[in-house]
């Protein structure tokens, strides 16, 4: 892999944005699955752009160019020219990708880590939490936030406008005003599991 020090035109290593994590290779040719930190995937992971890697110590850094980018269903396959093999992909997994900043838009965007473990409430339901966040799914045509809800089960609902209206990050607070019985489907999903044959 090339240096990064070569890479990044007039953007510094400190200027940089995180975009994906690396996850498990996919398949023989080394592919390498990932896990998406940008509102623009279909953007910042086109053939021929070239990304800043983290990984290990602090002074491993080098840089990666994209060859080919695919969805399978709702996660990203991603290869790199780096990567001729399975063995090569497996070296850098979990390894940080690193891009400049596109957009104000993209920069002031939400990611898994700003939201983990923030309070989920009701704006009408005062302090009684409903739960707190465990993840933020980035999907192809819509991204889902993840909630561990106070009664133990798990939701996911839109991550929009309309159904998440507010984030305090002072109080690390996420308000939803979720459509009446979208919470209590997946308590009922839970609740109508059949019990395991003995």
């Amino acid at each position: 892999m090339a240096d990064s020090a070569n890479a990044g035109g007039s953007t510094s290593e400190d200027e940089l944005v995180r975009v994906a994590r690396i996850g498990k290779p996919h398949g023989i040719k080394g592919d390498v699955t990932v896990q998406v930190f940008t509102d623009m995937p279909e953007e910042r992971f086109v053939p021929g752009a070239v990304l800043s890697v983290r990984e290990g110590s602090p002074g491993t850094r080098s840089t990666v160019t994209v060859s080919r980018a695919r969805w399978n269903k709702h996660i990203l396959v991603l290869g790199f020219e780096e990567f001729s093999d399975r063995n090569a992909a497996e070296l850098h997994r979990n390894a940080q990708l690193f891009a400049a900043p596109a957009t104000v838009t993209e920069d002031d965007g939400w990611y898994e880590d700003d939201l983990l473990d923030f309070t989920v409430r009701h704006p009408d339901a005062g302090e009684v939490p409903l739960g707190r966040v465990t993840g933020l799914i980035t999907g192809d045509a819509q991204d889902l936030l993840e909630i561990a809800l106070t009664s133990g089960e798990t939701a996911l609902i839109p991550f929009v406008e309309e159904i998440v209206p507010e984030i305090d990050e002072e109080s690390r607070i996420v308000y939803v005003t979720p459509p009446d019985g979208l919470l209590e489907l997946f308590q009922e999903s839970d609740e109508d599991e059949p019990e395991a044959t003995r």
